[in-house]
């Protein structure tokens, strides 16, 4: 199989794979057994399917997000720990200066990076990252800055954002970035491992925010006007998103979050409405007890997920993908998966899935990023003190 490789995309190793079946059907019963759910879709059994995987980098300390810049000219990566590096012409560059300080303790330090949609007029950049509070207690902010012409520095960098009150221990930080077509910079939140924020609407911990890109709030959010609820707030009832994506075809925004011991879920978050968590959900405390707040899997008046699986991937990272290089991966959306150690593909109909296949799967790798690149391949992250950068396209006789 030729693989194309422009000038700018210089591989150190590739090679191809075919991934192995889970060998499990994840149709099953659910770890929590609540009434029946009446619009969420239940997994499917997985297929394996096949993939050609190139090593474009190594040595990446805990990289957790990566961010295309125009015209070739090379991918932001965040490593947890809190460096940004620039990946171009084959090489990574030294960590750019100008980035804040991060609380790099547990799942918190520097996490997402988002390019500003007008960056050849602004050269924004946006940063998401755990920041120090008080009392020993951390919180998501984000922060905006302009990328040096030498691309070697975030210049005049900014908060806009700051999670408040701030209560993470260092579990649940989120956090995702996504612009939708309409001026507006979505943020996912995770609810610092305190269960019931994310049903204060008087806490952004477990919400999908809206804001605009200066951190002004717009007029016609949900909860504007109203004193016990903070106005940035979208939808709420999530416990940890670490995978947010605007849909090409409908622009809708699509989030995903860890479930507990079993129910990690896909929602397309409505203005205003619940998505459960802790009252409503499909999983069980790591200690195979019961959540203490949980009444089911699904309540009424609280929004059922898009897709669920009983059995978490422990997902991470999304992308659509709506390129013409890989006709066959036309209409699917990738996502990441730490524990199973694999990327899924979910085919789609419309909003509906259709199938999911699991690809890498005899790399043994824990994807933490997924994104589509502007050449038409996907490109993943892996999660660990030597970390990867990855380029993968289909692999021979794939669907």
């Amino acid at each position: 199989m030729l693989l194309f490789r422009p000038h700018s995309i210089r591989p150190t190793k590739a090679y191809a794979f075919r991934s192995i079946s889970l060998g499990c059907m994840l149709t099953g019963a659910l770890w929590f057994a609540g009434p029946a759910v009446s619009n969420a879709q239940e997994s499917i059994a997985p297929t394996s399917g096949q993939a050609q995987v190139e090593r474009l980098a190594e040595g990446l300390k805990n990289p957790w997000a990566m961010a295309f810049l125009p015209g070739q000219a090379g991918i932001l990566i965040t490593e947890r720990p809190g460096q940004l590096r620039l990946w171009r012409d084959g090489r990574l560059s030294a960590p750019l200066k100008g980035v804040p300080e991060v609380y790099a303790k547990s799942q918190g330090g520097l996490l997402d990076v988002a390019v500003d949609p007008d960056f050849s007029g602004t050269r924004k950049i946006y940063l998401a990252y755990a920041e120090q509070g008080e009392r020993g207690r951390a919180g998501t902010a984000v922060g905006v800055g302009v990328l040096s012409e030498d691309a070697t520095e975030i210049e005049d960098f900014r908060v806009i954002f700051r999670q408040e009150p701030k209560l993470s221990s260092g579990q649940h930080f989120g956090v995702r970035l996504v612009f939708d077509p309409h001026g507006h910079l979505f943020i996912s939140l995770g609810d610092n491992n305190q269960r019931s924020s994310a049903q204060d609407l008087d806490k952004h911990s477990g919400k999908l925010i809206r804001i605009f890109p200066d951190g002004t709030v717009p007029d016609d959010n949900p909860f504007v006007g109203r004193s016990d609820a903070r106005p940035e707030i979208w939808s709420y009832g999530h416990r940890n998103q670490q995978g947010a994506a605007l849909n090409p075809w409908s622009g809708q925004i699509w989030t995903h979050e860890h479930g507990p011991r079993g129910g990690d879920e896909i929602n397309i978050p409505r203005a205003g409405l619940n998505y459960g968590w802790p009252i409503a959900t499909h999983g069980r405390n790591y200690s195979g007890l019961a959540i203490p707040e949980a009444k089911g899997a699904n309540m009424e008046g609280m929004e059922a997920p898009h897709y669920v699986w009983a059995q978490s991937p422990a997902i991470s990272g999304m992308a659509f993908y709506d390129a013409e290089r890989h006709p066959q991966w036309r209409h699917s959306l990738f996502i990441g998966a730490l524990k199973d150690r694999e990327l899924i593909r979910l085919q789609l109909d419309g909003d509906a899935i259709i199938a999911e296949e699991r690809l890498m799967g005899e790399l043994d790798l824990r994807i933490r990023d997924v994104r589509v690149g502007p050449d038409g391949y996907v490109y993943a992250l892996t999660d660990s003190n030597d970390g990867l950068l990855l380029r993968i396209s289909p692999g021979r006789g794939a669907n």
